[in-house]
């Protein structure tokens, strides 16, 4: 709804939204995958061998991109793209694969869809970003879903477990 009202394209959603659309789908089967997967290995080991697997396409991406483009940057700029890499990415997966393997997957994973709503937000604050009134409402929804979606997938109380009244978990829900 957003996109498409913003204007421009067929009907108001260009190429670059169904780009997007598809990176949110493989990146949310990535991310399911990735979370059984840990389950198996840890979450070090999967997001490791994540890395190992993909580095050959990244490295000839790479190689074209520095060949079109040459990289240019001040050692402030180096660094925070070296912090965001080490810190924010490599070792932040570490707990967010961990997360997911531990905790029902389905709930866990809906906490991510605040992390842009955090995004825009410290935009605002931190770097004076204009909020739109649009922005602002879609923002306020989507954390009302996410609240909404990891509230109503509840598993039993404390209670149902131990009076063993507890519905039946789920197929393919991991064995606790």
């Amino acid at each position: 709804m957003f996109a498409a009202s913003q204007g421009g394209g067929f009907g108001g959603i260009h190429w670059s939204d169904l780009l997007l659309f598809g990176a949110v789908v493989a990146a949310a089967v990535g991310y399911a995958e990735g979370g059984l997967l840990a389950r198996e290995l840890g979450a070090w080991q999967t997001v490791s061998w994540a890395l190992v697997l993909s580095a050959p396409l990244m490295t000839a991406l790479t190689v074209v991109s520095v060949l079109r483009q040459p990289p240019t940057g001040t050692p402030v700029e180096w660094a925070a793209f070296a912090y965001l890499a080490v810190v924010s990415m490599f070792l932040g997966f570490f707990a967010w694969y961990r997360g997911l393997a531990i905790g029902p997957m389905a709930r866990v994973s809906q906490i991510q869809l605040t992390q842009p709503v955090m995004g825009l937000c410290w935009a605002a604050l931190l770097l004076h970003e204009r909020l739109t009134w649009p922005t602002v409402l879609g923002g306020v929804a989507i954390v009302l879903c996410a609240g909404v979606a990891v509230r109503s997938r509840r598993g039993p109380s404390p209670r149902e477990r131990e009076s063993g009244h507890a519905s039946p978990a789920p197929e393919g829900s991991p064995k606790v």
